[in-house]
């Protein structure tokens, strides 16, 4: 879905645009907000869950755009994005930092603050690894990262986990047609009442009223608009994640080690699907890097209360742990 003025469907998100431009061959989709503000501000670049796309974050644009102009981008084979792809080895968390670096080089981004939203956290940190003078900081909202695995768990994912990628996409993509709307409805179904049995689970925890009406809307026509190809692209991202954070996790986890961009951490502690001792890990090994728990709140933490989200990042950026210099004019 796209619109010249996402005004023209809701004013909460009046001044934002769909963009394209061609990158390589391949029209690049992205959302943007006017003309930075203040102008020696950085550009946010926000970069969803792979399957996702940049209207999954619609709502973080309106209240971020006032620390800095602010883009989100549609990656490649997400499910309901505008990006294309021209292969299915354009997809995956290193094609995609890869993709990244490009776009930035294209839109003229010297310096941008990466805000990757869960397994987008991966991306953002290889981004960082493989482009370091372009990322003036790296903001990272419920990170799906390479988790603690103990010796056991390592050797199950090297062995029954990497089986297991390979050969369920392949039945889970052929099942689509006849169980992907059911699963869309059953994921709604658990957005609608966060009070019925398991829908905390379903959605990854927090209070999932706090999501606007206007995203609900949204999130329900572009979904139940996606065909089962594309529906399909959801089940590959989902592989590709679970494989760079249990099979492969050596590549993420030595970029996490060398980035020495300035880095914020939002969690929040009633997320169903990062767990604390995941955080303390991550913590340990970079003591450096800033955390910020959120009370109350699940894995949707961008959408479910963006305008902490937003005071948050301020308030990062104007300490002395966001280092300002180089950032784009």
């Amino acid at each position: 879905m796209q619109y010249s003025d996402w005004g023209e469907r809701s004013a909460r998100w009046s001044g934002i645009h769909s963009e394209t431009v061609d990158l390589g061959g391949t029209s690049v989709h992205y959302l943007a907000t006017g003309e930075r503000t203040p102008s020696d501000a950085p550009v946010h670049l926000l970069v969803p869950n792979p399957a996702g796309s940049a209207t999954n974050v619609i709502d973080l644009l309106p209240v971020l755009r006032k620390h800095g102009r602010v883009i989100a981008v549609d990656l490649p084979g997400s499910i309901a994005g505008h990006t294309g792809s021209p292969d299915r080895r354009a997809t995956g968390i290193e094609p995609h930092a890869r993709f990244l670096r490009d776009l930035t080089v294209v839109l003229g981004l010297d310096r941008v603050v990466v805000h990757g939203w869960s397994a987008g956290s991966m991306i953002a940190i290889l981004f960082a690894d493989i482009a370091p003078e372009r990322a003036a900081g790296l903001v990272l909202a419920a990170p799906a990262l390479p988790p603690p695995l103990s010796a056991g768990e390592a050797r199950w994912w090297q062995t029954i986990g990497r089986t297991g990628l390979a050969v369920a996409p392949p039945v889970a993509r052929a099942m689509l047609p006849v169980l992907g709307r059911r699963l869309i409805e059953k994921k709604f179904r658990a957005l609608a009442d966060s009070a019925a049995p398991g829908s905390k689970r379903d959605v990854g925890g927090g209070d999932m009223s706090r999501l606007s009406s206007e995203f609900m809307d949204l999130a329900r026509e572009e979904l139940t608009a996606a065909r089962p190809k594309e529906l399909g692209r959801g089940v590959t991202a989902m592989a590709s994640i679970l494989s760079a954070m249990c099979v492969r996790p050596q590549r993420v986890q030595d970029a996490i080690c060398r980035t020495e961009a300035p880095t914020l951490l939002l969690w929040g502690d009633d997320d169903r699907v990062i767990v604390r001792a995941w955080i303390d890990d991550w913590m340990t090994r970079r003591p450096d890097w800033n955390l910020s728990v959120f009370e109350a709140v699940g894995h949707a933490l961008p959408i479910e209360v963006p305008g902490r989200y937003a005071d948050t990042v301020g308030e990062w950026m104007a300490g002395s742990s966001f280092r300002r210099e180089g950032t784009p004019t």
